[in-house]
């Protein structure tokens, strides 16, 4: 009694804590939902932007749901990102509920101010399991995480603490009889989107799923339905983007996903001008404008390549395996975004011991035209893992020439080219298998570089960059990040 007591009146002075700080650091007090705000520098940018940050409280802007992501460790949550809800806007519950439940991640959503501070949920606990049989009474440990601000003009004050909570029998329709990828816990328990969204018009039609603009809940959205024959696939595609710490500004975000009356869906952000190839089709940009899209676009394969581990959240590395400009969508702000991960390898390169939540898929490669010389001669170490990111190196390096060819301060003074695909110039829009070997693998081209280039003064660098990137030798080419990186030190001014 007494420690539920303790429990409870810690609470209300984190609580009170909190509202005070809010109302101290801002002349104006808001009334949206109100979130306990933790979250990791490569994230702080992503999640900032679900609402204003003051000290550790952020203010909801565009949703009424917390959300809280932890690391299960031990039988023990410790939060790894706290604020309002990115990728949800559907929170009926008042309390931090466990909805996801992946190894050693969990995350949930709620309706009520810092909801997220303390998590609840139903799954097994192998310590209770020993100790008492299945249907025994419950009792509780303690989880939470307690952030105390106290402003004093600029200087915030930070406590942390940690309650456990005793964990319930996870429920029967998505508890697996055997040990099982983490993944596959929660693929019987599908959520029911019928009555959520609105299907209006369809923007492109694929071999397992087409695509069509739509709401959710209120929000303008794309939705990707896979037909219910395509379970497998729809599946493979929602794990990827369901991984740890997938989120990143150069990386569609999945809002929701689930069933519908005719199959299932993925809800993903929408991003307005659509692909790149349609974007490039109709538009010719300048040099900052195309830096931009480049730069967005190396940095989100960089992001995708690469193993994290923070906070003992593991991210894998994933080859996206079909990086073409039909699978980089283009934001309302000129930046570019990686979708589509239907072909795509979760790879185990670093993982610490004991993590088995990762998928390793079956190799299948893309787009005939980005594919690269070792993949098109079939002679790649398709176990290997540096050989496939290494292909989508190559892929980059085609789709960089590809938005290049379309700055018009790349043209000096010429009209600026139609849009083209790589290698349409010299073998047609589709090429044959055939054509391809030939061209790119035993004569070794690559699409044409323009002399005009050469009389910019960063123009010699992007040459070197394009070669550097879709290299024959797929370990002389450049790492996804130090071609990110080499982007990044270009400046705007593309002056003679």
């Amino acid at each position: 009694m007494r420690q539920s007591w303790s429990f409870a009146s810690m609470r209300k002075f984190i609580v009170s804590i909190a509202w005070f700080a809010t109302c101290s650091s801002s002349a104006q007090v808001t009334t949206e939902r109100r979130c306990m705000f933790l979250a990791s520098p490569q994230n702080t940018d992503l999640t900032q932007s679900a609402g204003n940050v003051s000290g550790f409280v952020q203010h909801c802007a565009r949703t009424d749901c917390c959300m809280g992501h932890f690391r299960l460790e031990g039988g023990k949550l410790t939060p790894v990102l706290l604020g309002c809800s990115i990728m949800q806007d559907y929170c009926p519950n008042r309390t931090c509920y466990a909805s996801t439940h992946q190894q050693n991640f969990i995350g949930c959503v709620c309706n009520s101010d810092f909801c997220n501070t303390n998590i609840t949920s139903n799954w097994p606990s192998k310590r209770t399991e020993n100790k008492q049989p299945e249907n025994s009474s419950d009792t509780t440990d303690v989880l939470s995480a307690v952030i105390i601000i106290i402003p004093a003009g600029a200087v915030i004050l930070v406590i942390s603490f940690i309650i456990a909570l005793k964990l319930k029998i996870f429920p029967k329709c998505c508890r697996p009889k055997t040990p099982t990828n983490a993944y596959d816990i929660l693929d019987t328990c599908y959520n029911d989107l019928g009555k959520h969204l609105e299907i209006q018009k369809q923007v492109a039609c694929g071999h397992f799923a087409s695509v069509y603009h739509g709401t959710f809940q209120g929000l303008s959205v794309a939705l990707k339905v896979f037909p219910t024959i395509r379970q497998q696939e729809f599946t493979k595609e929602k794990h990827v983007y369901k991984l740890p710490l997938m989120m990143h500004s150069g990386i569609i975000r999945l809002l929701e996903d689930g069933k519908i009356r005719n199959g299932f869906v993925l809800v993903l952000e929408l991003a307005t001008q659509g692909p790149l190839n349609a974007f490039l089709s109709r538009t010719v940009c300048d040099w900052a404008c195309t830096l931009k899209l480049a730069q967005t676009l190396s940095q989100g394969l960089a992001y995708l390549h690469t193993d994290l581990n923070m906070n003992g959240v593991y991210k894998p590395a994933v080859a996206h395996c079909d990086l073409s400009s039909r699978n980089v969508l283009v934001r309302a702000n000129g930046s570019c975004a990686l979708c589509d991960f239907g072909c795509s390898t979760v790879l185990q390169c670093q993982a610490p011991q004991g993590y088995s939540g990762i998928i390793k898929s079956t190799v299948q490669m893309g787009t005939l035209q980005y594919m690269s010389p070792e993949i098109l001669e079939g002679c790649a170490n398709l176990r290997s893992s540096r050989f496939l990111l290494q292909a989508d190196v190559y892929s980059l390096g085609l789709l960089l020439w590809e938005l290049l060819m379309r700055c018009s301060d790349l043209c000096k003074g010429s009209p600026v080219p139609e849009h083209m695909l790589p290698y349409e110039t010299e073998l047609g829009r589709s090429p044959t298998l055939d054509h391809m070997l030939t061209f790119v693998v035993e004569k070794k081209r690559r699409p044409i570089i323009p002399h005009v280039w050469a009389g910019f003064s960063q123009g010699s660098t992007l040459h070197e960059l394009l070669e550097d990137c879709w290299d024959h030798d797929a370990d002389a080419r450049l790492t996804a990040e130090c071609a990110a990186n080499r982007l990044v030190s270009l400046t705007p001014d593309i002056a003679l």
